[in-house]
């Protein structure tokens, strides 16, 4: 079985304040060291920093070290850190790595990462059948196994005629009191909303911000919390992930779900990505491992798990409830300029959502 670090994921809290961000920072480096400590004597064959999953991710790197006999070094991220610790100690080390391969679930932080200069171009032969659309140019990292952002309906409180087709159904007055978006200041609901910025221009997306907090819009902390206060029929419906709709689908909740679309909106689509680091210590394993992780074989295995990614390949197999990604309409946006500005845009979402 691979030696990996098991850093456990925390609840979500409302704002990230600097103390709890040090904390969360404290804690990776203190399984980081863990993790390096035992690998002086177990002698790993390749180090992954991954913000997937753990549920997810151990199966899989357990099957590539008992496949390759490369034994993986794992180190996780915790949740109230939300992917930005594990960019912070990437780029803490940037003169010293200790980490070969980063497998990342928001994909805007690999890119910033890449023009941090902190990525090493590798073409994985395993991701020749992948699209252009999920590849780097400078082959720095490759997309796979998404989430897509959506609606999740309380079947019991709205009529079909009335499901939401796009984000402005959540200004309506009808629905007052009883819409739901996470609050955007981290994960997927930030790179929503720092897309919507590109996309819409500053002054459209702000009076959309408006609007919703006017329209009394509940703002937890997480998009879990959305699908289930949906579930539950505290509210209508809401904006959440396509994984977090799906663990209310297979509990049997009486809820539905629409990609935005309709009106000229577009799905907001957010995959996976893996990269190898620069001047890591172990390259050719970490090849080895990119090419395992992008292989058909892992987005079938995604798709068919509780997690329910999308494949960014037609041809994967998936389960009839995973939606296919050429049935799904992509919102276009210059996710490079969303990279680069993700920064100025969390600002400005802080000057709405921490009053």
């Amino acid at each position: 079985m691979p030696r990996r670090t098991r850093v456990r994921r925390g609840t979500q809290l409302e704002d990230s304040s600097t103390n709890m961000f040090l904390r969360c920072q404290i804690v990776i480096y203190f399984f980081i060291a863990c993790a390096l400590a035992a690998a002086g004597c177990s002698k790993p064959g390749v180090v992954i920093y991954t913000s997937a999953d753990q549920t997810f991710a151990e199966p899989l790197l357990a099957e590539f070290e008992q496949k390759t006999g490369v034994v993986v070094q794992a180190v996780y991220d915790i949740e109230a850190a939300k992917t930005v610790g594990l960019v912070r100690t990437l780029l803490e080390e940037r003169s010293h790595p200790r980490c070969d391969v980063f497998w990342n679930n928001e994909l805007i932080h690999t890119m910033r990462l890449a023009s941090a200069g902190l990525l090493a171009p590798y073409a994985s032969p395993a991701a020749a059948d992948i699209p252009a659309a999920f590849k780097d140019p400078k082959s720095e990292w490759t997309a796979f196994a998404a989430r897509a952002r959506v609606f999740i309906i309380n079947k019991d409180l709205v009529k079909p005629e009335d499901y939401p087709k796009n984000l402005g159904d959540l200004l309506i007055a009808k629905w007052r009191g009883k819409i739901g978006v996470a609050r955007p200041l981290s994960g997927t609901t930030l790179s929503h909303f720092a897309i919507l910025y590109e996309v819409l221009g500053v002054d459209r997306t702000r009076d959309f911000i408006k609007q919703l907090i006017a329209n009394d819009a509940n703002l937890p902390s997480g998009n879990a919390y959305v699908a289930e206060l949906v579930a539950g029929g505290q509210l209508a419906f809401g904006l959440t992930d396509t994984d977090d709709y799906e663990t209310q689908r297979a509990a049997g909740k009486h809820v539905d779900v629409v990609y935005p679309g309709a009106g000229g909106d577009g799905t907001v689509v957010l995959p996976n990505s893996v990269a190898l680091i620069k001047d890591c210590p172990h390259p050719e394993n970490g090849k080895k491992l990119i090419d395992f992780l992008l292989g058909r074989d892992v987005e079938r295995r995604l798709a068919f798990s509780d997690s329910a990614n999308i494949p960014v390949r037609d041809a994967v197999e998936s389960p009839p409830h995973v939606k296919r990604i050429g049935n799904i309409t992509i919102m276009s946006a210059p996710m490079p300029k969303v990279a680069e500005n993700l920064d100025a845009r969390l600002d400005d979402l802080k000057s709405f959502f921490l009053k």
